[in-house]
């Protein structure tokens, strides 16, 4: 007996999300390039200012395209909704990257920066529940012991950079640390850019290959009907 072909209202949701997905796997190395380059762009034009907020746009438009996936599943849409809220904040405060170059003598665009680098890790921290949330829907065991291993991972570290930068931010613009913590404050002042991208990279590069991982997955299940029917029974867990 053959199995019906997946519905129109599926497939057409299926084609947003391997859309969503192209978006923000492409989205998440552009942004932290973009970010980097805004301050250091020759001759300070006003592209620096524009390549943070487009790319943050674009993981923005990625979330978006994957809200058309299971609209009905509460816990996925909830996820969604904080990663979208991080992403337009991300949106609103990225400009402040090159303002902050430009006019370094206001205070302010320091502490917009600050409140950006600490919204980008709790964006990729809530990118990293949308995606297990997401594999929870798929039927396929093997993608989500391994989402269940790198979300573990990456949430871990990303946790500690949180905690770790808000530890930083608040004694560096309060002015009081420890003494014992003066030499490593100044060795981290002197290279802040790369002592803030470093923690970064491997989470980036953990979400980067899960998302691949869904968007082959979902290719594949396209052109396999009983994949689908199987996902259809699947609920979200934990």
């Amino acid at each position: 007996m053959s199995l019906s072909p997946p519905s129109p209202e599926l497939l057409r949701s299926l084609g947003k999300m391997l859309r969503g997905l192209s978006a923000l796997f492409w989205g998440l190395p552009i942004a932290l390039i973009a970010s980097v380059q805004s301050q250091t762009f020759p001759g300070g034009q006003g592209l620096a200012a524009l390549l943070p907020c487009a790319a943050n746009g674009l993981l923005f438009f990625g979330l978006t395209q994957l809200a058309y996936f299971q609209p009905q599943e509460r816990i996925w849409r909830q996820a969604l909704d904080r990663a979208k809220v991080l992403a337009i904040m991300n949106i609103w405060l990225s400009p402040f990257l090159y303002f902050r170059v430009r006019l370094p003598h206001i205070p302010h665009y320091d502490l917009a920066v600050d409140v950006l680098y600490l919204s980008s890790l709790l964006f990729l921290y809530n990118y990293n529940l949308v995606l297990f949330r997401l594999t929870f829907m798929l039927p396929d065991e093997n993608l989500r012991s391994d989402a269940k291993m790198l979300a573990r991972w990456s949430r871990a570290i990303l946790g500690i950079a949180v905690l770790v930068s808000l530890a930083y931010l608040t004694m560096l613009r309060a002015g009081w640390s420890p003494s014992f913590i003066h030499f490593p404050f100044q060795v981290m002042e002197m290279n802040h850019w790369w002592m803030a991208i470093v923690p970064l990279l491997m989470p980036v590069a953990m979400m980067m290959t899960l998302t691949w991982k869904v968007k082959e997955l979902v290719i594949d299940g396209v052109f396999n009907s009983g994949f689908w029917r199987e996902s259809s029974q699947t609920e979200i867990r934990g």
